[in-house]
């Protein structure tokens, strides 16, 4: 079993090591590693108040949580206390959170604790963390090249190893990817069975919150503490699991290798590492076969006409009046409007609300809207018909390493390839998790599990079967 979270629990409830002296360490570590600029904030002052509060409660005997003196690092478009929400935007920079998000009440209630705000692209707008109005952040294999986005500050805080794990948020590959690009392990669950409420949203139909760490073993664990219903977050309806914590088991499994993820677009040395892989697999017992999902092929272009249109909706809420960047230049209402929103919002976020505002405009709203949505739905039944048939499928998480700095920011289409093999997850709101399968060039590149519905705890049990067999 790999792990770097248990170590650290089974120290602090034994006495070995304190809460205090762990996080004390995160944050030294965090401070040395300021050169990749994964951090947008620290909440140093309230995390080591509850590291004292942890020991306290262990020097009296009294029960700590499961995650007990475990720091992690929180995407800044998760609401908290102890620091600035900003969402990597200008438009927020300022603004304290009144409540916190339920998965980090959920986190803190089992004995984690946030260190600090980590880095993402602007409102999670991007694949690279370039779209930061607070700089980018660098890939920790090799600081010329990007961490992936939206979540690459999380993915690089525990590619860096100041912290075991990290949250982030996955639209349509944001945290699968910059587990690729990091060599971490990033898990998106299956929509509905973690909160959002408290989180920043970009696109509410695919939003989803997962972990990115080490070891599929520490993604259930912190699954465990995150899953389960919300009464603030409406779009929830799954049952979680008693546990997500893989079994081991010998059970020979059918498992689907996406014809459409292996063909055109994939670069050759990342195919032969996801091949080495499928051969491990059949080695293992399971049986592998190639399938087809023809519907994958239309994928990108249907999370580009639909997303926008939700992005949007999302963003007019910032408007320069209720919270954040308000205008010193606006004199009407009117100008408090697009002045405070020109100023605040970077060319990204701009891009997507004109997309959005344009295919929800009455003149375009069948041509583009509709037909994205019908489009979705077969998508969503070519997954179906897969899983009548396989238990689970795989391929790579994207189509190739990591790309360098600046290689992709005056090409938009460009930069929006590199989700082409995640997005298809995202809009049937299956479970999947990116965990690394070697390298190309010294950097990691990253292999794609994707289950059912509800097959989050098979999805990790395979994942953690394929990093035993890595060994």
């Amino acid at each position: 079993m790999k792990s770097a979270i248990q170590p650290i629990v089974n120290d602090v409830q034994a006495g070995r090591r304190t809460a205090t002296q762990v996080v004390g360490e995160a944050l030294e570590k965090a401070a040395a590693s300021t050169e990749y600029n994964v951090f947008i904030s620290f909440t140093k002052e309230r995390a080591l108040k509850r590291a004292k509060q942890i020991d306290d409660r262990i020097a009296r005997g009294e029960a700590v949580g499961p995650l007990a003196g475990v720091p992690f690092a929180a995407k800044d478009n998760f609401l908290t206390f102890g620091g600035e929400t900003t969402a990597a935007s200008n438009i927020l920079k300022g603004f304290e959170a009144p409540y916190q998000a339920t998965v980090i009440e959920k986190l803190e209630a089992a004995g984690a604790i946030c260190i600090g705000k980590a880095n993402l692209d602007a409102f999670a707008h991007g694949s690279s963390t370039e779209n930061s109005d607070f700089g980018p952040t660098k890939d920790p294999h090799d600081s010329t090249h990007v961490p992936g986005g939206s979540s690459g500050g999380s993915a690089a805080a525990v590619a860096l190893d100041i912290v075991p794990f990290a949250i982030g948020t996955d639209t349509g590959g944001s945290i699968r990817l910059p587990a690729s690009y990091c060599g971490v392990v990033g898990l998106k669950p299956t929509f509905g069975l973690v909160s959002r409420y408290g989180v920043v949203a970009m696109a509410s139909s695919t939003d989803v919150v997962g972990p990115l760490t080490t070891s599929s073993y520490d993604a259930a664990l912190v699954l465990d503490v995150m899953a389960g219903k919300d009464e603030f977050d409406s779009m929830m309806y799954l049952k979680r699991e008693a546990s997500y914590v893989p079994e081991p088991t010998n059970e020979p499994l059918k498992i689907g290798v996406v014809k459409e993820y292996m063909g055109e677009g994939l670069e050759a040395q990342t195919k032969s590492r996801i091949e080495a892989q499928i051969e491990a697999l059949k080695k293992a017992g399971h049986t592998v076969e190639e399938v087809s999902l023809p519907s994958v092929k239309l994928a990108l272009a249907i999370y580009y006409v639909l997303v926008p249109a939700e992005v949007s909706s999302n963003l007019a809420r910032y408007d320069g009046i209720k919270y954040g960047h308000t205008s010193s230049e606006a004199h009407t209402l009117s100008e408090v409007y697009t002045k405070s929103r020109g100023e605040g919002l970077n060319d990204e976020n701009k891009r997507r609300i004109m997309i959005g505002n344009y295919v929800l405009s009455s003149g375009y709203y069948d041509a583009y809207y509709r037909k994205a949505q019908t489009a979705r739905t077969l998508l969503i039944n070519d997954f179906k018909r897969a899983f009548e048939q396989y238990d689970l499928l795989i391929g790579p998480t994207g189509p190739g390493p990591a790309f360098k700095l600046g290689e992709n920011v005056q090409d938009p289409l460009q930069m929006y390839l590199v989700d082409i093999m995640t997005v298809s997850v995202s809009l049937a709101g299956l479970p999947a998790v990116s965990i690394p399968a070697g390298k190309v060039s010294g950097l990691p590149v990253g292999l794609q599990v994707i289950g059912d519905r509800r097959a989050d705890k098979q999805v990790l049990a395979l994942a953690h079967q394929l990093e035993g067999l890595s060994k």
